[in-house]
Formats: C-alpha cells, sequence, structure tokens
C-alpha cells in the first residue's frame, strides 16, 4: 500500500485509448505508482507490445489483478464490463475512478434503459459521485466511487453551468448542441464507422436529437443545476482527426441581458479554476485551444439580447476521459489538482 507521499494505482483496461492515455498522464504523477495493469486481450504480453512505447509494462488479466497492492484503481472498461472491476475493487477497500457509463446515473433503471443491461450493484451506484470537478469538487474529495464523466457531458455541461446555476434560461426554449468528436471518442476497438475509408474526409452525424446514451447523463445533471433537461437536444457528429471535442450551443434567455453580464457569469464561476479557460468577447473557442491537455475553453457569442451561441472545447482523451479521471484521483486524494495534467 502507499508509503509516505506514493499512492499505488492500478489500471483496468490498459490497452484502449483511455486506459494507454491514463496510464501516460501517471507516469509523470509525482505521487502515483503504477502496480498494475490489465488487458483481457494482451494478458502476459506488455504495453509495448501493443504501443509504439519504450514502457515495458507488463499486462496481466482482470482476475489476476493484485488488489490487496493497490490505493485506487482507474477502470477504462466500456460499459458494462466495468462493473465487475469496480465491485471487485470496493470489495477490497479499494478507491475508485470509473471511466465507464456504469455508475454515473443515479437511478438503476434509466441505466438499463439506456444499455440494455441490469446493474448488478445498486448500492454501489447510490454512493458514486459524478466527477466534474468544477461542479461538484466538495463531494469529490469525499468518495471512494467516482464516476468520471462522459466526454460530450462534459463539454456541455461546463457550458451550461453557470447559466443553470444563475437561472437566466428560458425554459420554454430549446438547448440545442452540435458536438464534433475526433475518432479516438469511438474507442479502439475497430468498426465500419471508424474505418479510415469511411471517417476521412468525412462528417457524420450519428445518434442524433435525444437517442445517444449520454442524453441521460446531461438530463440528471441538467435537473440537478435546476435546468430542465426535456429542452436538450444533442446532434453528436464524428471528424475525422484523432482527438479533439467541440461542443457548439444555442440557448435562450429568459429576458434581455447585457452580453458582459452573461459573460460576467462564466468569469466569475470559472476565473479561479486551474483548468477552464474563459476566452474574452469576441473570440471563439477551437479544437485546437485544448487538444492534448486537460483544460476545457469556452467562448460566449450574442446573436441577440436573448439568443446565445457557446462554443466548448476539451479534448475527449484529456478532460473527457483520463485528463478528468486524473484530476479526481488528485481531489480524491488530496493532492495538488494539476497534478500530471496540464
Amino acid at each position: 500500500m502507499a508509503t509516505n507521499s506514493t499512492i499505488n494505482v492500478g489500471v483496468f483496461g490498459a490497452s484502449g485509448y483511455t486506459g494507454f492515455e491514463t496510464m501516460s498522464l501517471l507516469r509523470r504523477h509525482s505521487s502515483a505508482n503504477l502496480v498494475f495493469a490489465t488487458s483481457e486481450s494482451s494478458a502476459g504480453g506488455c504495453l509495448s507490445d501493443i504501443y509504439p512505447v519504450p514502457w515495458d509494462i507488463p499486462l496481466v488479466a482482470a482476475a489476476d489483478a493484485p488488489l490487496q497492492k493497490v490505493d485506487a484503481v482507474f477502470c477504462c472498461l466500456p460499459h458494462g464490463a466495468s462493473m465487475p472491476a469496480v465491485i471487485a475493487a470496493r470489495e477490497a477497500g479499494v478507491r475508485v475512478i470509473d471511466l465507464s457509463a456504469d455508475f454515473r446515473l443515479t437511478d438503476p433503471d434509466i441505466y438499463q434503459k439506456w444499455y440494455g443491461v441490469a446493474h448488478e450493484s445498486p448500492t454501489l451506484l447510490e454512493n458514486a459521485v459524478y466527477g466534474i470537478p468544477e461542479l461538484f469538487r466538495y463531494r469529490i474529495a469525499e468518495t471512494d466511487l467516482l464516476a468520471n464523466p462522459g466526454c460530450y457531458p462534459t463539454s456541455i455541461l461546463l457550458a451550461l453551468a453557470p447559466l443553470l446555476k444563475a437561472s437566466v434560461l428560458d425554459t420554454t426554449a430549446p438547448i440545442i448542441s452540435d458536438s464534433k468528436s475526433g475518432v479516438s471518442g469511438a474507442g479502439r476497438k475497430p468498426s465500419l464507422k471508424t474505418h479510415f475509408v469511411e471517417a476521412n474526409e468525412n462528417l457524420s452525424p450519428y445518434n442524433i436529437g435525444r437517442s445517444h446514451r449520454h442524453v441521460a447523463e446531461m438530463a440528471q445533471v441538467i435537473e440537478t443545476l435546476g435546468g430542465d433537461s426535456n429542452r436538450l437536444i444533442f446532434s453528436p457528429h464524428l471528424v475525422p482527426i484523432n482527438r479533439g471535442m467541440l461542443s457548439t450551443i444555442y440557448v435562450t434567455l429568459a429576458e434581455e441581458v447585457v452580453t458582459d453580464a452573461v459573460h460576467s457569469l462564466y468569469a466569475e464561476m470559472y476565473g479561479h479554476e486551474p483548468m477552464m479557460h474563459i476566452l474574452p468577447l469576441g473570440q471563439l473557442a477551437t479544437m485546437a485551444h485544448t487538444q492534448n491537455t486537460n483544460r476545457c475553453a469556452i467562448s460566449v457569442t450574442p446573436v441577440s439580447s436573448r439568443q446565445l451561441i457557446l462554443c466548448s472545447s476539451i479534448d475527449n482523451l484529456g478532460k473527457g476521459a483520463a485528463g478528468q479521471a486524473v484530476q479526481n484521483f488528485n481531489i480524491m486524494f488530496g493532492l495538488d489538482e494539476t497534478d500530471g495534467i496540464n
């Protein structure tokens, strides 16, 4: 277990993009010591067998993970597959940062509706904390089970939160998010839509409207922040880049508000946040603002005295996955929140 300032950690699902990104961040972390990494498909080999890196990190099967030797684990497995690993870790008294969707939704019936399987541990689900640090930092610091948010919800909820908390949105108008993600957001397992010929020089919408699984996650937080989640319309797109995410969000205010006053809501809420960048009026957030970082860049553009366009940029593997997971890990263990991330 941990000695002095060292925190021993394990990573489930090391061969996927988020698992690999998580280990990359942990390797430069001042307090984290990687004890094990799992991969069902490559157990018995090394990370350098499946990624072109000089790190001969051995890979073991999940069943062989030495949970008794770690203080925390990062579960970078798909939904459904993550549940057994999380349950085993918690039974061993190990703190968990879960990057799947398995512990994000508080209602097991809603989880089953969206993910098609019954939840195996409703009790753990009740105790999980949804981990956007800028919104739920104090709860994150006290939890032993952290549900790391999805990439699309992170980009959208961070952009909406100041308006929702100030109760300035028109509750009869839609909230429309047109979101675009790099291909790595679809995971490392190949599929027809991520095939080079299908994705290159193309722009593909998918699960548009209210059919994407992340709608449930966003709806839950919108309601928590005092908004009406039924107003959300979400249209994700796949763009032919490796990594990056940009959500362009169209909202209507309840009353006419001076643009400076709206912009000040963002400055007041996020001005002290180390991973937030609120752009000056007149500038627009782009994917390039945040690629290969754990940051979120937001721009606010008025259309009229009541209509706004918000642009929210994150890296889908950074603030949208592994970077935010390490940020949450730091908060859970009382460390410098920016350790290992930039």
